[in-house]
């Protein structure tokens, strides 16, 4: 499975991308970069698409990658996320004011994106992966996944604070071959982590605890304007497990 990190930050600014995670050039991860950060012929290839949660890092450019496919796909993008995400997302951005309702744009039986709705800890089914949504500890019924394709098991949560039922599910998977998660604020703004549910380095350091052994662990959403100092606190936790998504348009292989 290769994953390449599109977008990996919790802002943007000149040189740093909102998150948006693509597996195998096809399943797409949180839309928050999608469209600025890839090509149209790339955007094209996507086959489907999962929504954690609403907030505008993680959504802002389905409507550009809407708008810039439009009669260039044979079917609709098939985005799949929790009823309140979808609800969301029409009410405040494809709702004909902020953006067109690309839902039923040509038309109502020929979309250009359709929102299914998933369930929590119901497997889902999307072509050669198999993906599981487990909800985390972030605002809006924010879900992280467990996508597993083959032999390859990965768990993606880019946006939770300290929560727990994703960990317990993780240490019952086979194949857990990486964890991507998130460090969004330094420790200097714990309080702002906690009231916005987000990490900091040193609540990581307790998340860790909760976490399957040996894994190694992506650590992503660093805010742009902290990420230096972010990126020497995780460095004083010295734990060979961690690795910093400090840069966006990388990719990595797990098989």
């Amino acid at each position: 499975m290769q994953v390449k990190i599109i977008g990996a930050h919790g802002g943007v600014t000149r040189g740093y991308h909102a998150t948006s995670i693509l597996i195998d050039d096809k399943l797409l991860i949180d839309a928050g970069s999608a469209a600025s950060s890839m090509d149209i012929q790339a955007q094209v290839a996507i086959e489907s698409v999962l929504i954690s949660h609403a907030h505008l890092d993680h959504t802002k450019d389905l409507g550009f990658l809407c708008d810039n496919c439009f009669g260039l796909r044979p079917a609709p993008f098939q985005v799949y996320t929790h009823k309140t995400v979808k609800n969301a997302i029409k009410a405040h951005l494809f709702n004909d004011v902020i953006w067109p309702d690309f839902s039923v744009l040509p038309t109502k039986n020929d979309p250009c994106i359709i929102f299914n709705e998933i369930e929590e800890e119901k497997e889902l089914q999307l072509g050669e992966y198999t993906v599981l949504p487990i909800h985390v500890k972030h605002p809006g019924d924010a879900y992280g996944f467990v996508v597993t394709k083959g032999n390859v098991s990965i768990v993606f949560t880019q946006d939770t604070g300290p929560t727990e039922r994703i960990w317990e599910v993780a240490k019952k998977v086979k194949n857990l071959r990486a964890i991507f998660t998130e460090v969004s604020f330094p420790n200097k703004l714990q309080n702002i982590a906690e009231l916005s549910d987000h990490h900091t380095p040193q609540s990581m350091k307790k998340e860790i605890e909760k976490m399957p052994d040996k894994v190694p662990i992506y650590l992503g959403h660093l805010k742009p304007n902290y990420q230096e100092e972010l990126i020497q606190e995780i460095t004083d936790l010295k734990n060979s497990r961690l690795h910093i998504l400090y840069a966006d348009d990388v990719r990595f292989n797990f098989d």
